[in-house]
């Protein structure tokens, strides 16, 4: 990780209220529909988002799953996601603190399907290993990824992200730490050459 949780934490805590009207690439809205749609949740799942910043992911998987739980670093964004789901009236959502090594899922929770989206390259490679671990350890049936990932080496100066906040992973690798964890990757779907979904089954 390039810069510390608390870093993390703070920075998107300050752009919390306009951080949805920013997230207005053609990428990044295709690789949240996507992820909704590879989630897939039935009526009766829990899904955990990690992640989740203003609640976009879990806020749209609501309607379909019995319960969504999700989790981030950022207590401003969560207080965003709060008003979102209040707003929208979706009663089996919950919003916490939680990061993807400890994602502190409740007791009584038995998680189905695990999503994240836009989250995961900020940690380094070896901690998006032990992250994909700790994913593993919960059990779900299915685990959805969208995130910045490279298809190879991006040229410096062409990157579509910020080389100093970020550290995305390429496929490759994803696709091994999955494998390594138990996970089968029966989809992966590239948006251009820095973005991707990858869809992980037990």
């Amino acid at each position: 990780m390039k810069r510390s949780i608390a870093d993390h934490a703070a920075r998107f805590s300050e752009i919390a209220e306009e951080y949805d009207e920013a997230q207005d690439s053609d990428e990044y809205a295709a690789c949240a529909s996507m992820v909704v749609e590879a989630a897939d949740p039935r009526p009766e799942e829990t899904v955990l988002d990690l992640g989740t910043g203003t609640g976009a992911i879990a806020l749209a998987l609501a309607p379909a799953a019995g319960r969504v739980i999700g989790r981030d670093i950022s207590e401003g964004m969560l207080a965003e996601a709060r008003r979102k789901a209040e707003a929208a009236g979706h009663g089996n959502v919950e919003f916490g603190e939680g990061r993807f090594r400890e994602p502190n899922v409740p007791e009584d929770a038995d998680v189905d399907v695990v999503v994240s989206n836009f989250a995961m390259h900020h940690l380094a490679d070896d901690e998006k290993r032990e992250a994909i671990d700790a994913i593993a350890a919960i059990d779900p049936r299915r685990f959805v990824l969208g995130d910045v990932m490279l298809s190879a080496a991006i040229p410096e100066g062409e990157e579509q992200y910020a080389p100093e906040v970020d550290d995305p992973a390429t496929v490759g690798v994803l696709v091994e730490a999955l494998t390594d964890a138990g996970f089968v990757v029966s989809d992966a779907t590239l948006v251009g050459d820095q973005y991707g979904v990858l869809v992980a089954d037990r």
